[in-house]
């Protein structure tokens, strides 16, 4: 195969439909996109700064927030400046970053919520084994191993979108550059990167699913066995904030990627939910349900506010 690439930059075309309406669009995009920053950074320094919240369960949710702080910064700085109409362009390098990031970061989300569920799962099914099963040495190496397992997933991707000649025409019909559009510019035959792609990604997140779905399945048993209703109503409620993350990120996955056609409008709708709306629900999604996050919250933020009060 001839590999040559002549293309040094891409032309993001941004998103569908939206002439006119750029300057709304961008105000609307900031407000998600630093809602998710700050909301997120919060939500992590709280986790540190509580003792109460020296979990297992705090300890994966602080990661999910650091998660939130890096996935929507993949693309929306790069979204928001072609908003405000100062570049559309992309180098070649840049775009290759942007697919390895996405995906890094989406396999790592995947696989995270998956470790969520296990330990979700020991809290509630093997309650007074807890400590012992999800001691700290376990909950760093499974979060390692989430952080390098999403690594390697967009390492494959990547390697096998990039080592393909692409020779022009150079623009990319989305706002970002993601797998899907970027292979249609290709200039070779691109049925063997798109199975692999599409196995890839399907096996990362069906695995995963399944054994989310596998925990639950144990653990609504589990709450079913509880005499107490506070005690069904307490114990589903630990699992609630989880829930709505999970059908928040499996949803677009679904919808983009294990589809066998693309429509172009609702590709972009779902991205704009999963790279930048979601991150900023979920610090409401994990402190509206939660009493011990709340009180956390309170308390840093008054030491914030009145710094001089010990």
């Amino acid at each position: 195969m001839n590999n040559y690439t002549s293309v040094k930059e891409f032309i993001l075309l941004g998103l569908p439909h939206t002439e006119g309406l750029e300057n709304m669009i961008f105000v609307l995009f900031l407000a998600f996109y630093l809602f998710a920053l700050l909301g997120n950074l919060l939500i992590f320094v709280t986790i540190l700064a509580s003792s109460s919240l020296h979990t297992p369960m705090y300890f994966f949710l602080g990661n999910l927030s650091v998660f939130d702080i890096f996935f929507p910064s993949v693309n929306s700085p790069k979204m928001m400046v072609s908003l405000a109409g100062r570049s559309h362009t992309i180098s070649y390098q840049g775009c290759a970053s942007q697919v390895f990031f996405y995906h890094t970061l989406g396999g790592t989300e995947c696989f995270l919520y998956t470790v969520m569920a296990y330990d979700r799962f020991v809290a509630i099914c093997h309650p007074m084994r807890y400590t012992v099963i999800m001691n700290q040495w376990v909950c760093i190496s499974l979060t390692v191993c989430t952080w390098l397992g999403g690594c390697v997933h967009g390492s494959i991707l990547t390697f096998l979108i990039f080592k393909l000649p692409y020779c022009g025409p150079n623009e990319v019909d989305s706002f970002f550059c993601d797998i899907p559009v970027v292979l249609s510019l290709a200039c070779a035959d691109t049925s063997l990167a798109q199975m692999v792609s599409f196995t890839n990604i399907g096996v990362v997140a069906l695995v995963c699913f399944l054994l989310i779905l596998l925990s639950y399945m144990r653990i609504v048993l589990s709450i079913l066995k509880i005499r107490s209703s506070e005690g069904r109503r307490r114990a589903f409620s630990t699992c609630s904030a989880h829930l709505t993350s999970i059908l928040l990120f499996y949803g677009p996955v679904f919808l983009v990627y294990l589809r066998p056609a693309s429509i172009l409008w609702l590709d972009s709708v779902v991205q704009v939910l999963n790279s930048i709306v979601t991150p900023s629900l979920n610090p409401l999604i994990y402190s509206l349900r939660n009493k011990d996050v709340k009180m956390a919250l309170r308390k840093v933020l008054f030491h914030v506010i009145h710094p001089s009060v010990l």
